[in-house]
């Protein structure tokens, strides 16, 4: 189980490590590369995104990746296949990351199953309530696979709880409303939000939206268990080239 496994990381580890990277941008021999630096840099988990004509949970800077990497021809297929090759080659737990109108396209079921067999250990998909996730919950326990819900700021406490009792593996906590990569402010403010958060559930806290350096997630150590890096990564391979990406990773704990 996804849980199990970030526990015994847990008892290692002041705190966690999760990338994000979105398949095939610029291609998928840069994206092997970029994984490649990021394990080598001593991450813990990765989310592995499949590019998407519409991401609206995401800022410019992973939606400009999803247009890029669509136009050069990264499919469902493809990203499948990667993910794949990239459980069979490192020992990190790997996640999808998608909106739901793929699986849905895919077959929810036979979604969950290629997963499974592709060692990959659950998915996130931010457009999924669990109100209307019964079909894909049932696949993702049919397959062995934790389904990653979402925490905002603005649930309430009974909505906090409701999602808890559907969520595998860790609860996501977005830092802010919005989209990804904008401006976080990280500071005692979130305090309140996070105590809430751990009354809710008793499975890892992971943090996004907005964590872009080691002052970040050092502010974050002791407040969640997994700070979530995404926006910040792609800038530095964007403006450095992917070289610079994992003396970044490494650099931020």
């Amino acid at each position: 189980m996804l849980e199990q496994t970030l526990r015994k990381k847990m008892a290692e580890k002041d705190i966690l490590l999760m990338t994000h990277i979105v398949m095939g941008y610029p291609d998928f021999d840069t994206s092997l590369r970029v994984v490649e630096a990021m394990v080598e840099a001593g991450i813990d988990l990765m989310e592995l995104q499949i590019p998407f004509s519409e991401p609206m949970a995401d800022g410019p800077v992973i939606l400009h990746a999803n247009q890029r990497a669509l136009q050069a021809g990264s499919t469902v297929a493809r990203c499948l296949e990667f993910g794949a090759e990239l459980s069979a080659r490192f020992e990190i737990p790997f996640l999808i990351m998608s909106y739901y109108n793929i699986l849905y396209r895919y077959g929810l079921g036979s979604f969950a199953k290629r997963m499974s067999t592709s060692g990959l250990r659950g998915a996130i998909v931010p457009d999924l309530p669990p109100e209307e996730a019964g079909e894909y919950l049932e696949s993702m326990q049919a397959n062995a696979l934790a389904p990653i819900f979402i925490y905002s700021p603005r649930s309430s406490d009974a909505r906090l709880k409701l999602i808890a009792a559907h969520a595998e593996g860790f609860i996501y906590c977005v830092a802010r409303r919005g989209v990804t990569g904008a401006t976080t402010s990280f500071s005692d403010d979130l305090d309140p939000y996070l105590a809430r958060c751990r009354r809710a559930t008793s499975l890892p806290l992971a943090l996004g939206f907005g964590v872009k350096d080691a002052h970040d997630v050092a502010f974050l150590q002791g407040r969640v268990d997994i700070a979530v890096i995404g926006s910040q990564t792609l800038r530095v391979m964007n403006e450095q080239g992917v070289g610079a990406v994992k003396e970044f990773i490494a650099g931020l704990r």
